[in-house]
């Protein structure tokens, strides 16, 4: 039996006889151990594929496939991440002020749907302590040899009139450590965020980053919203296209629940396979209209999703809710088909 058929009959199983919340804490504990182990970093190992490298937004990924953010919010495993085969590792995300999110339970799994709802509400250690712990994580030679990115949002106590000042608290503490910079301005948890993908207020937000960006230079990504009209969509592309911005991420969670069915639906941002279709249709059209490098996250479940959202115009994809249900299988399925 291989690693993979080991995750789908045994790992998942005990994962899933957990509160969705109390699994995912179990697993990243997990990881976050492995990652200080040079001899489980090396049996992790056993999980990689052949390098596919793509150079996207002038940065080198060793494989198109990388970790959204929301799975290692604190950063605390990126050494396992590398291991196992990611291309590239996504933090966060991360708030100026430390939080502990939204009441719990907050988690739900829809497993006949392949979903999740969370509404977790940036729960997360801070951009202060982070920044502690990757300095310290690079200060030990731990640091991975795959990309970093670093995901920002709002504290939720910060006014949204003064959300730009939120933001560039943590990007001055953060950037050092990121190979891109992505603002998160399309989570559904926080109030009033998504108005951020507003024009003026989005204008506001990307030329004070734009302008303290001025000598580090680092790669801003923005990370936007499925549920986005065409016409804001096309606004938010010529507000990025205005402010340098390098690429998008398309999509966050959608808080369109059609899909599950209304006597244990939940609040909070759907992720998984009802988002597949979606996601696809902002990613072919942010690419009809623009020649910004996105990164495709959602509903990517098999090769057959990837391949699907790399059609679509993709050039760099992100996995979470697939990774959960599936664990190391899919990231290996995927790497096999990738083409050269």
């Amino acid at each position: 039996m291989n690693a993979a058929d080991a995750y789908e009959r045994f790992v998942r199983p005990t994962l899933f006889s957990l509160p969705p919340e109390t699994a995912h804490s179990l697993a990243l504990g997990c990881l976050r151990a492995a990652s200080r182990l040079p001899f489980a970093l090396r049996a992790l190992n056993s999980f990689q594929s052949p390098a596919k490298p793509r150079k996207v937004f002038g940065i080198t990924f060793p494989n198109v496939i990388g970790l959204a953010a929301g799975f290692d919010k604190n950063g605390v495993a990126l050494p396992a991440w590398a291991a196992l085969g990611f291309g590239f590792i996504e933090i966060g995300t991360v708030t100026a002020k430390a939080q502990p999110g939204n009441p719990k339970p907050r988690i739900f799994r829809y497993p006949e749907q392949g979903a999740l709802v969370n509404r977790l509400g940036f729960n997360n250690d801070g951009a202060d302590a982070i920044a502690a712990r990757l300095r310290r994580l690079r200060g030990r030679g731990r640091w991975p040899g795959i990309p970093v990115g670093i995901n920002l949002g709002k504290s939720k106590i910060t006014p949204i009139e003064e959300a730009a000042d939120d933001y560039l608290y943590s990007f001055r503490l953060l950037r050092e450590f990121a190979d891109y910079v992505v603002l998160n301005v399309s989570s559904p948890n926080t109030p009033g965020l998504r108005t951020l993908q507003e024009h003026d207020a989005l204008q506001q937000l990307l030329r004070v980053i734009r302008k303290e960006n001025q000598i580090a230079r680092k790669r801003i990504l923005l990370k936007i919203a499925p549920d986005l009209s065409l016409p804001d969509l096309e606004q938010v592309i010529t507000t990025c296209e205005e402010n340098d911005i390098a690429g998008i991420i398309a999509t966050n969670t959608t808080l369109d629940h059609a899909a599950i069915p209304p006597a244990v639906d939940q609040a909070g941002g759907l992720s998984g396979l009802p988002l597949r279709e979606k996601s696809t249709e902002l990613v072919r059209a942010i690419t009809a209209r623009s020649r910004l490098p996105v990164i495709a996250s959602g509903g990517i479940f098999d090769a057959e999703g990837a391949r699907e959202k790399l059609e679509a115009g993709a050039q760099l994809l992100q996995l979470y809710t697939g990774y959960v249900y599936r664990g190391p299988a899919l990231l290996a399925e995927i790497a096999r088909t990738l083409p050269e």
